[in-house]
């Protein structure tokens, strides 16, 4: 139920249901979290097919739980993670926690710590399906958050609401380091108020003397997004993220492994931009045998992006995916629940961790 769920998202009876759905940004945008069998798992809510979709959750009853319905028929329950505490308060200089960092999942803090991109302004070079934009220009975000405005929010979010792990994104400053001096100095600063397992995400820096550093900075796991896997697809999505070529991503995750761990360097992979199955789980092959954990989740048409009107994947190719690549990783010993820190041991933006239980 969960692939059709994140296929085809959910209409809401109750939007006010639970906590805030997220809306533009950085991340898993345009969806809402939901427990589903004990399992909370990010579905998209604000999307052009989740309008339409077969699925409403009826308004939630006295105990929290709402019904599913699958084109009437109930098929299931749902209830919605509380309002994390720590969006109640402010930092120190005044600013909203929730405009630093937000809840993902049920215990996951993320945060885009730069909210601008060197290719965002430009139509010619920007990625097709990104949103990062679209929160700051609302106001529900901040342009930079400091690593002192980090670290508070870090702390004050484990303490009030058990945050086990947190993400650090960040749009790309520039074509040299491409984001990971500011992750370093944000790191340092979580870490030294708090014991937080912590996965950065970037681009390859140009340097792959960079993963000692973000290592040594307390990162625990890192991310280098894919989204696309073949040549054509990138060129066609991401033009200017495609400069830095497939090739470039193989190298750094061969000399990120070995600084990192096996399995605590992921990538991002969006199944339904062009790539074929094949394709996917092709270059999921290649990655697993560096030691690398492919992340692959369902692409989610974000309003306000030039791929609004893209079709999410259907159910039976995410099935086609997720199946074979479950077993891939079984055999390879890579488990979702070995990740220090990230969106693969979270799991919530994907059925991934799923199929893997169901993988002898």
């Amino acid at each position: 139920m969960i692939v059709a769920l994140q296929s085809y998202g959910v209409r809401l009876a109750d939007a006010r249901a639970g906590s805030a759905s997220r809306r533009g940004g950085a991340g898993p945008s345009d969806h809402k979290a939901m427990t589903i069998s004990g399992r909370t798992v990010m579905v998209p809510v604000h999307t052009a097919t989740a309008f339409d979709s077969p699925f409403l959750v009826r308004r939630p009853d006295g105990d929290g739980v709402s019904l599913i319905e699958h084109d009437g028929a109930v098929i299931g329950q749902v209830t919605f993670p509380d309002t994390p505490r720590f969006y109640a308060l402010r930092t120190f200089d005044g600013v909203p926690y929730s405009q630093i960092a937000v809840l993902h999942g049920r215990d996951v803090l993320a945060t885009t710590v730069l909210q601008t991109c060197i290719r965002y302004a430009s139509r010619a070079k920007t990625c097709r399906f990104c949103a990062i934009g679209q929160s700051l220009a609302a106001g529900r975000t901040i342009a930079h958050k400091s690593p002192q405005q980090l670290a508070e929010v870090a702390r004050a979010a484990m303490l009030l609401d058990g945050v086990k792990h947190m993400v650090m994104t960040t749009g790309t400053p520039n074509a040299t380091d491409r984001g990971a001096a500011v992750l370093c100095e944000s790191a340092f600063a979580v870490k030294a108020a708090v014991d937080l397992p912590i996965q950065a995400q970037c681009e390859p820096p140009d340097d792959d003397r960079w993963f000692s550093r973000m290592k040594a900075s307390g990162i625990d796991a890192l991310g280098m997004h894919l989204e696309a896997v073949t040549p054509a697809v990138r060129a066609a999505i991401m033009p200017g993220k495609a400069s830095v070529p497939l090739e470039r991503y193989l190298a750094a995750f061969e000399a990120a492994v070995p600084v990192f761990g096996r399995g605590q360097v992921s990538t991002y992979v969006l199944a339904g931009l062009g790539d074929t199955a094949e394709a996917i789980l092709s270059m999921a092959e290649r990655l697993i045998g560096l030691g690398v954990y492919p992340f692959v989740v369902p692409f989610v048409p974000i309003s306000g992006t030039p791929l609004e009107s893209h079709p999410a994947p259907s159910p039976d190719f995410m099935h086609a995916v997720l199946g074979p690549l479950a077993g891939m990783l079984a055999r390879a010993g890579l488990r979702s629940t070995d990740i220090k820190a990230g969106c693969g041991r979270c799991g919530a933006c994907s059925a991934l961790s799923s199929y893997e239980g169901r993988t002898p």
